[in-house]
């Protein structure tokens, strides 16, 4: 049977929402985690219209918030795939807040979901192919790709590390660091 394969235009999703003041943290602002929320909403709808099927969250990377939002802004999350492997998509999220008065629009965030496709059998399941179509869809997905590589050399890397921390030798690693140590 021949793969399927599928432009990155294909499953562009955008999901615009009202903030309203039932969203707000205690400093007035729309809380963090319902714009997560919003994000995994987005993530999950592209990645399920490029693969076909369900999908889930594996990973949320560089969720850094760069501009507080406000209550009674539109905010829009504009979600593409930026890259498939077998079984896994990595849909990437540009956050904007519009100021309906004035019409002002700020960027406020962008992250990288990794999402796996499943199938009726709850197993991994084969994605399709990700057909690019210009300069930009390359440039994301080889970003994506060596996102990926550096978080595999990281957790190699950190899982050696581990292996070799001695707790004895902690006074000495974190003298310069803003921590006590206080065995009881």
């Amino acid at each position: 049977m021949e793969e399927q394969a599928r432009p990155v235009r294909y499953s562009q999703t955008t999901i615009t929402e009202l903030m309203i003041p039932s969203y707000a943290n205690f400093g007035g602002k729309i809380h963090g985690g319902i714009l997560l929320s919003l994000m995994d909403k987005v993530a999950y709808a592209t990645a399920s219209k490029h693969a076909g099927t369900y999908c889930v969250t594996v990973t949320v990377d560089k969720v850094e918030f760069l501009q507080p939002v406000e209550v009674g802004e539109l905010v829009s999350m504009h979600a593409s795939v930026n890259y498939v492997g077998r079984t896994s998509l990595v849909v990437g999220i540009r956050v904007e807040s519009q100021n309906v008065k004035t019409g002002k629009i700020k960027h406020t965030n962008s992250s990288f979901f990794t999402m796996v496709a499943k199938g009726d059998d709850d197993k991994p399941s084969v994605v399709p192919t990700l057909i690019l179509e210009n300069k930009e869809d390359v440039k994301r997905f080889i970003e994506a790709m060596r996102i990926k590589e550096i978080k595999n050399a990281m957790r190699v890397q950190m899982d050696d590390a581990h292996s070799h921390i001695e707790v004895e030798n902690a006074s000495e690693v974190l003298k310069d660091q803003r921590c006590k140590i206080e065995f009881s």
